[in-house]
């Protein structure tokens, strides 16, 4: 998808693509890099300058992003001693170690602009003030080595560090949020330029939590002011959000990730925020000569308006008139003509003396995304399942006599981890309650194999806890707790010691007797059968014995496959899993992300349903679908369909760029 989406951003007049580099994906393991197929950076900066676009490169090589561990890969976790993102030798080593190796790759393809390449800009660390005070006085030497040790690497570009009003010179202090040109406190030296590294175009969006619409008339407005405040560079974030596919979202993150972008998830035009930016780029862009060289000059025209004019010793002249009150209309006078601005505007003059743009008029007509199904899996006979098996405690060789940390012990090779155990009541227990403590996201309760109940956590909280109800029988029972994280943690200081999973486990008997757990001998299983066996591949189906659709109640835990064909076109394609409640897709052995459609809004919706299939993971037939099922979804009613644009109030669509 590369070459439509950058040919779309450059229609819509972006002229650099930013893209940060993900560590833990071009890391694997210390000393493995990894840059084939859809982790080849350098054959993607060859694209946007095939394009004639610049490249700002985050390297980061923290980069947060809603990315799982914020981009660090998890056996960074193990080195002993380390602390990361502060003044501690273990992480500066593996840290300089992954920059240098980035740089003089960039370097051996003669990529930077020093080069004649693409790249214009580096970033080193991102956002890091915000955890800077939590290192004390090791936080300040951190972010000076970070400077110094980037600008060694002498790539001939500048480097930036966002949100970090005290960036060492020469590095540039940038900005990041959505109304910068009132926020950001400027640059921390007169001979660095001002500017804005993420202009955010909606918000990230997190499971039970609805989507975050900006307008393109706010996102205008803001840009606007930027610019008529001396900006020299803005970055959208994101310009286009795309699919997080695989196990790559932090904690409770969405697998569709800024799908409110001007291009959407699927690449397609976000109408009228595409439109109306590009509008404003190409304005903008025709008033460069009195921008670059005029002289800047800005005055009050009213109450809670004001006047930013640049004008150049030729004659050339812009000027941008801000209309801040939020209710009206107001008419202002300038160099003796009157303008009537809109509520919160920003009206454009490129010449000083007629308004061509004003912020807050959108002339590009909306759209909307039409879902056309083309096939239901609803036969049963289409379907083949593969249930798990419960493990209990004998089944399990690893064990402990306390609860394990989660992340520690699955070294993220999965998101789950069985703690089980084995016990027998010492005496009668009429009314037992299993109670379960998590800094976990979800647990799954089974006791005696049957499952019992599912709870979970949220985005905003840390922690859940679980009563539940249980009958035992007499002998010894087996209780298998199944702990499941959706995503790592991203951002914070001393991201190398979170905790999660299970913290407590008891089964109260009365209100004087209960059983307490934590302290118990346990078994851990790392992981699902159906992972170990990869039943998601092609050669790996036979693994396991694969049976026909039941109808019974029981259906945790279970993989589904089918087969299918692609449909006729090019139109992007959604696999919709509104019937299904929480887990995984894979086509073609391609994960296309988690699932979790039974964690509700507050408005009783689910924040995602549509999970984006690219045709590029399809073959025009015989497609394999998998599915892992953790609770109790109907595959029978999953669909697949093909995305489409509309334009409002017109029968024509279109999913290419208009005429």
């Amino acid at each position: 998808m590369w070459s439509s989406l950058i040919g779309k951003a450059k229609e819509g007049g972006v002229d650099v693509i930013q893209t940060y580099v993900f560590w833990n994906l071009h890391e694997p393991q210390p000393g493995q890099y990894d840059f084939s197929g859809r982790y080849d950076l350098v054959k993607f900066i060859k694209e946007i300058q095939a394009q004639g676009l610049y490249v700002c490169l985050r390297i980061g090589p923290f980069i947060e992003s809603e990315w799982t561990y914020g981009g660090f890969p998890f056996w960074l976790h193990d080195v002993p001693g380390i602390v990361y993102r502060t003044d501690n030798e273990p992480f500066k080593f593996y840290m300089q170690n992954f920059t240098t190796k980035i740089v003089n790759l960039m370097k051996s393809e003669g990529l930077y602009a020093s080069q004649g390449g693409p790249i214009i800009l580096s970033q080193i660390e991102n956002e890091y003030q915000n955890v800077e005070a939590a290192f004390h006085e090791k936080g300040p030497i951190y972010v000076k080595w970070a400077a110094k040790m980037g600008v060694e690497l002498e790539t001939g570009v500048p480097w930036v560090m966002c949100k970090q009003t005290d960036a060492p010179d020469p590095v540039i202090n940038t900005c990041n949020g959505m109304r910068c040109g009132e926020t950001f406190g400027g640059p921390n030296s007169p001979n660095k330029p001002s500017m804005w590294t993420e202009n955010w175009t909606s918000f990230y969006q997190v499971y039970g939590g609805e989507p975050y619409i900006r307008s393109a008339e706010d996102i205008a407005f803001h840009v606007a002011l930027f610019i008529a405040k001396k900006g020299s560079y803005i970055n959208y974030y994101m310009y286009h959000g795309g699919t997080n596919f695989g196990r790559t979202t932090s904690a409770y993150v969405i697998t569709s990730y800024y799908d409110q972008a001007p291009l959407d998830e699927y690449g397609l035009l976000r109408q009228p925020k595409w439109g109306h930016l590009k509008e404003l780029h190409i304005m903008i862009k025709n008033c460069s000569t009195p921008l670059l060289q005029g002289v800047q000059s800005n005055f009050s025209i009213g109450p809670l308006q004001q006047a930013y004019v640049f004008k150049e010793g030729t004659g050339a002249c812009v000027a941008f008139l801000v209309n801040n009150d939020a209710t009206k209309n107001v008419t202002v006078q300038f160099q003796n003509n009157s303008f009537e601005l809109l509520p919160k505007s920003i009206g454009i003059l490129p010449d000083c003396q007629n308004m061509v743009f004003n912020t807050a008029k959108v002339t590009t007509k909306p759209n909307k995304r039409i879902t056309t199904l083309t096939k239901m899996f609803n036969e049963v006979d289409m379907w083949k399942e593969f249930k798990e098996d419960i493990p209990n405690f004998l089944d399990n060789s690893l064990r402990s006599n306390s609860l394990l940390e989660h992340m520690n012990t699955t070294q993220d090779k999965s998101d789950y981890l069985w703690y089980t155990f084995s016990f027998q009541p010492n005496s009668t227990c009429p009314q037992p309650v299993l109670h379960v403590e998590s800094l976990g996201h979800v647990v799954h309760a089974y006791i005696n194999t049957i499952f019992i109940e599912a709870g979970h956590g949220s985005h905003d909280t840390k922690g859940f806890s679980m009563d539940i109800p249980i009958t035992l029988i007499d002998g010894i029972n087996n209780v298998s707790i199944l702990s499941v994280m959706v995503g790592l943690p991203d951002s914070g200081a001393f991201l190398e010691s979170r905790y999660a999973g299970l913290t407590k486990v008891t089964i109260q008997c009365s209100e004087s007797y209960i059983y307490d757990f934590t302290n118990y001998t346990w078994g851990y299983q790392i992981g699902l059968e159906g992972e170990k066996l990869q039943v998601f591949k092609e050669q790996s189906l036979e693994e396991v014995e694969w049976s026909e659709i039941d109808d019974s109640t029981n259906k945790s835990l279970t993989w589904y496959k089918t087969t299918f064909d692609a449909p006729i076109g090019d139109e992007p394609i959604a696999l919709n899993m509104s019937s299904m409640q929480k887990g995984a897709v894979w086509v073609n052995e391609q994960s296309i992300g988690r699932y979790w459609v039974s964690f509700l809004t507050s408005k009783g919706n689910p924040s995602q349903t549509l999970y984006h299939v690219p045709r590029s993971f399809l073959n025009p037939t015989g497609n394999l679908l998998v599915v892992l099922e953790e609770l109790n979804g109907d595959p029978l009613q999953i669909s697949l369909n093909t995305i489409s644009l509309v334009n409002v109030n017109s029968p024509f669509s279109y999913h290419h760029l208009p005429q």
